[in-house]
């Protein structure tokens, strides 16, 4: 008798009519007319679309575009963030197009991946305030490596250099300090869970605040605030002359 061995099945790398190398899982994702059109639609807009916007704009029932959607954020060609803009509650997720950046340092890089994995193992408790937390130690720790004396939106913007995310400083027409980030370092992450990615962040903005002796309570990030960047709102006092 004859022995019959199965071979398990490899997936091989396709290759395109100029020889790039076709990533299956994207393709999959855009093998529909509908998917294909709402990645479109995001890019198109500079801010985002929520999942009721793209509803309206396709026709499409919000079960519907919310399967599609998550089906383009599990390829990796959309990413996903709720814009509160510090009020409360739960607002809506926005959907933006995802963009090759350039990755965070390793450390900071697994320090999150780790944070991550231990938030997504907890039964309870608020993912979003303990991911908070550890953030603002984390901006602490980090701020301390600065030079001494700095002005403490320099010091913010030092770290968040360091980090990776292309900050830069805006003066608002009513005098308010906004950071834009131009670049998300962390965006492999983000996608694994958006909420304690986001609120991370916002506790290592805390965090330097803190440390550089600035009111850090009032700091907020407001994913895809800007047409380009997400925006860290500032509540610094203000210097009016004597």
């Amino acid at each position: 008798m004859n022995d019959v061995v199965t071979l398990p099945i490899v997936e091989t790398q396709r290759t395109g009519p100029i020889g790039e190398t076709i990533d299956s899982h994207r393709h999959r994702a855009l093998g529909t007319a509908s998917r294909a059109s709402i990645l479109e639609m995001v890019r198109a807009a500079d801010a985002g679309m929520t999942i009721a916007e793209v509803g309206e704009r396709t026709g499409l029932h919000l079960s519907t575009a919310r399967t599609h959607l998550d089906r383009l954020v599990d390829a990796g060609l959309v990413v996903k963030a709720r814009a509160s803009g510090g009020q409360p509650g739960r607002p809506a997720w926005r959907y933006r197009a995802a963009v090759a950046e350039a990755p965070a340092p390793a450390p900071y890089r697994a320090l999150a991946a780790a944070l991550l994995d231990h938030l997504s193992r907890r039964d309870r408790g608020d993912v979003r305030a303990e991911a908070t937390r550890a953030g603002h130690g984390w901006g602490r720790h980090l701020a301390a490596a600065t030079p001494p004396g700095e002005d403490p939106v320099d010091t913010l913007l030092d770290v968040l250099r360091g980090l990776g995310f292309n900050p830069r400083r805006h003066e608002t027409a009513d005098g308010a300090t906004e950071v834009h980030l131009h670049t998300c370092p962390f965006l492999e992450l983000v996608n694994r869970n958006p909420d304690a990615i986001c609120a991370l962040h916002v506790g290592v903005v805390r965090g330097v605040l803190d440390h550089a002796g600035a009111p850090p309570a009032g700091a907020v990030l407001e994913p895809f605030g800007a047409p380009d960047a997400c925006v860290v709102r500032l509540a610094l006092p203000s210097h009016e002359p004597a």
